[in-house]
């Protein structure tokens, strides 16, 4: 059985959004250590949270850890209907690595310097990117 290529780039972003996830505790660990930060008092008083309390680098990597749970969820359901239909090589393959390279750049500039109109300019370029995948999807699955 050969496996559809366009699995590679959605495992890559799943082992891309673990990397964010050790990058994140990487830095935020040491910063609530720094802070004399009790883990146990966030959770007792809503009204604060480590956006207050640490600095704004250490939780540009957060965020982006989050926001690789937002779209890219749809990004692999995508790629699995596409696998399953057996069109997941060639062209589908490689607009999917777009998409991860896209969001890999993305989430290096969210977490370092962070500046927002060259993060918008990336998350557009890859939702046209996921949209041209779903559309595919579509193609494929509704016949048109």
């Amino acid at each position: 059985m050969e496996i559809a290529k366009i699995l590679q780039p959605a495992v890559a972003l799943m082992a891309w959004t673990m990397v964010m996830w050790l990058w994140m505790y990487a830095t935020r660990i040491p910063a609530m250590n720094a802070a004399k930060l009790d883990p146990d008092s966030l959770a007792q008083d809503p009204t604060r949270t480590l956006d207050d309390i640490l600095p704004a680098p250490v939780q540009w990597k957060a965020h982006n850890y989050n926001h690789l749970h937002e779209a890219p969820t749809l990004f692999y359901a995508v790629c699995l209907v596409i696998a399953m239909t057996g069109q997941g090589s060639g062209t589908s393959a490689t607009v999917a690595w777009a998409y991860v390279g896209l969001r890999v750049v993305h989430s290096i500039v969210q977490s370092t310097v962070n500046k927002v109109m060259v993060r918008f300019i990336l998350f557009s370029l890859s939702s046209i990117v996921l949209m041209a995948l779903i559309y595919h999807a579509a193609r494929i699955v509704f016949g048109f």
